[in-house]
């Protein structure tokens, strides 16, 4: 046998614990349909569409369809709702595990009645069911369909079942809410819950509480999750200070955190919202150099949310490598395994996300992991890819337990990068992690300092965060910024997909390091501005030519895009309002380069209904964030509006994302509708 079991429990027990998992899903559901205007019968866009008693919903796109995936076997209510219209509640929904269940149910209420027509599937989840966690189930179908190389493996995919990283079985104890269940809206503990008398297991809790307990204070929806405030960017009068100075940011984690919160029916904390990730998540289709670094686009108009002002676009657009011409790369996969990411199926997404990434890899890549909980190892040697199997089985076999020694694991991930460096190749550390460290120096300003030596270096590090709840934003993002790589926030294998191997290139080579932007604004044009977003990438002006001052990293085939709104001097008759300024290294040559672009003061003559369909994106998903972290300059801001908006981009343009964005928008009108009513009847 492969492991030693160092606790010893009764057979018996045991045979129980994995019988009950069993008993608990053996498959997961699926409810679609398509919601329509009884009296008019056309598709209702953006009606809710909840499970109640459960936090499960979807909302309708432009042709009223809706999909809830993952719904637990069982017979729920349906609740339906839409502006303007009266809520609806579809009640006996079945959903049978393997069992494909039609139900037609025609509603009229009037000219605002509701139509639906619901289909209820059973659906397994391939990609999950084999990752190990605090949650994990075990069903027959995933016994007869996985082959074990041991009874240890068997038994590790079991809930309270931990390996610790010399490879032996724990069963979990201590705390008694180390593994929690919620039976009939009832927390119950492994130790107590009598698992044989629940006729249906109605919800799973995803998480204990870090600290212990059954409940998360301070009414948070999830407990241990730092963020920082960074304040918001005001009205600078030109008078006072005519430059506008900040580095770029390339990442969009905090839109990925706002999502994650929103789809599980929370909204997103004002200190995760960070206006510039909002804008930089969508694509922008800002057309490549062929030949300069980078290319920069400007588009204005009368700003459609800002009170009389105009808005002004700043893209800039990085060339792009093929993958055929991206160097080769000595990777260093730096995972996190203490016991924190064995919560919400973090290491099983992990272990996704790398395979996926491993397998867009080129064979003159190489990869070597070091993992750390307690203390720091190494999991795999520097391994070619040419070798792939074995760095998947490697990636494979990762478990978790301890506590979290972060800075073990960055000293022994740079120790294996730097004995296999090579100056003409990519050297790269990716962490996944959670983001909490209780063991070693856990001082985040310690660890950047040693990150920024390293990566001034030629060692980059990229950071990517995994998990809600327990969850450090403001190390993870520092991390990244430090290490001259990025900072991703992955909730789902989609989202894995898009950071892993979407545009690989762009995530492993950088075309320009320590990327700032300046904006010189005419003061006797531009009476005052306003930068959205980009607080805490805010630089000096008089160091905006000091090349010792840290700026951002753009990757190939990446965009930058900045919005401000601006206020104008009246009877200004200039023809320019100001000019740009990038300035960035040159990674082959290390020599610093500038460009500069003039702002025309022609390009705020269009009307803003007549803008491009990219320029009105970048002003919803903007306000949206304004709106989403209480910005004082979106006091009276409707959420409405911003979904009118995204719904004329999405006319235009039919982009995923873009009804994504709808989506995201009317759940947080939705909570925010639910919150006030909630404090109008308290």
């Amino acid at each position: 046998m492969r492991h030693n079991i160092k606790l010893t429990l009764a057979v018996l027990a045991l045979v129980s614990l994995m019988a009950a998992a069993i008993i608990l899903a053996d498959a997961t559901g699926q409810i679609s349909g398509r919601i329509i205007d009884s009296h008019t019968g056309l598709p209702i866009v953006g009606a809710t569409v909840l499970v109640v008693g459960t936090n499960r919903g979807a909302n309708t796109d432009l042709d009223g369809k809706f999909v809830i995936p993952r719904i637990a076997p069982g017979t729920y209510t349906l609740r339906i709702s839409s502006i303007g219209f009266q809520t609806l509640e579809v009640k006996n929904v079945i959903v049978e595990a393997d069992l494909t269940v039609e139900i037609n149910n025609s509603l009229t209420q009037g000219p605002d009645g509701l139509e639906e027509k619901i289909v209820v599937e059973a659906e397994i989840d391939i990609m999950d069911k084999f990752e190990t966690s605090n949650q994990t189930i075990i069903t027959k179908k995933m016994m007869e369909q996985k082959t074990m190389p041991s009874v240890d493996d068997l038994i590790e995919q079991v809930a309270e079942v931990v390996t610790n990283s010399e490879g032996e079985v724990f069963i979990r104890g201590g705390r008694a809410s180390e593994t929690s269940y919620i039976m009939d809206g009832v927390p119950k503990n492994s130790a107590t819950a009598n698992l044989n008398k629940v006729p249906r297991l109605k919800s799973v809790q995803p998480f204990p509480p870090a600290h212990g307990g059954t409940a998360i204070v301070n009414g948070k929806p999830y407990d241990a999750m730092f963020f920082e405030n960074y304040g918001v960017n005001p009205f600078v009068d030109t008078e006072d200070d005519h430059f506008s100075t900040f580095a770029v940011d390339i990442d969009d984690a905090s839109y990925i955190l706002a999502r994650a919160y929103l789809e599980r029916g929370n909204l997103p904390e004002k200190d995760a919202v960070r206006t510039e990730e909002f804008i930089n998540h969508f694509n922008y289709n800002y057309n490549a150099p062929e030949e300069e670094t980078f290319a920069v686009y400007l588009e204005g108009s009368r700003s459609p949310f800002g009170q009389n002002s105009q808005m002004l676009r700043i893209g800039i657009k990085g060339k792009k490598i093929g993958e055929e011409n991206r160097k080769a790369a000595n990777l260093v996969f730096l995972v996190d395994v203490s016991g924190s990411m064995a919560r919400e199926n973090r290491i099983g997404l992990v272990r996704k996300a790398l395979r996926l990434l491993v397998n867009k890899l080129n064979y003159n890549d190489q990869v070597g992991i070091v993992v750390y909980g307690s203390t720091a190892r190494v999991h795999l040697q520097p391994t070619s890819i040419r070798n792939k199997e074995r760095i998947l089985y490697a990636i494979m076999t990762l478990g978790t337990s301890g506590s979290t020694n972060c800075e073990a694991g960055l000293r022994l991930a740079y120790d294996m990068s730097s004995r296999h460096f090579q100056k003409n190749k990519i050297n790269r550390i990716i962490l996944c992690s959670d983001g909490v460290a209780n063991v070693g120096i856990t001082a985040a300003d310690e660890l950047l300092e040693r990150i920024k030596k390293q990566a001034n270096r030629g060692i980059t590090l990229s950071a990517i965060g995994f998990g809600m709840g327990n969850y450090n934003d403001v190390l993870m993002e520092k991390l990244g910024n430090k290490g001259n790589g990025y900072y991703a926030y992955v909730d789902d294998i989609a989202e894995a997909r898009r950071v892993f191997t979407d545009n690989l290139s762009g995530a492993l080579q950088v075309i320009a390091r320590d990327v700032k932007i300046q904006v010189d604004f005419d003061p006797e044009v531009v009476r005052s501005y306003r930068l959205l977003g980009y607080e805490n990438r805010n630089v000096e002006d008089n160091k905006f030519r000091d090349d010792n001052e840290d700026g951002g990293e753009v990757g190939s085939g990446h965009s930058v895009t900045a919005l401000y709104e601006i206020k104008f001097n009246k009877d200004a008759h200039k023809k320019q309002i100001g000019k740009i300024y990038i300035r960035y290294k040159n990674p082959e040559t290390g020599f610093v380069e500038e460009i500069s672009r003039p702002i025309t003061t022609s390009i705020f003559d269009r009307n803003f209904a007549f803008c491009s369909p990219d320029y009105k994106l970048a002003a919803a998903a903007a306000e949206f964030s304004e709106i989403m972290r209480q910005s004082y300059w979106a006091r009276g801001s409707d959420l409405g509006d911003v979904l009118s908006l995204a719904g004329d981009v999405y006319n235009q343009t039919g982009q995923d994302d873009v009804l994504e964005l709808m989506n995201l928008v009317t759940k947080a009108r939705q909570l925010k509708q639910e919150l006030a009513s909630n404090d109008f009847q308290e």
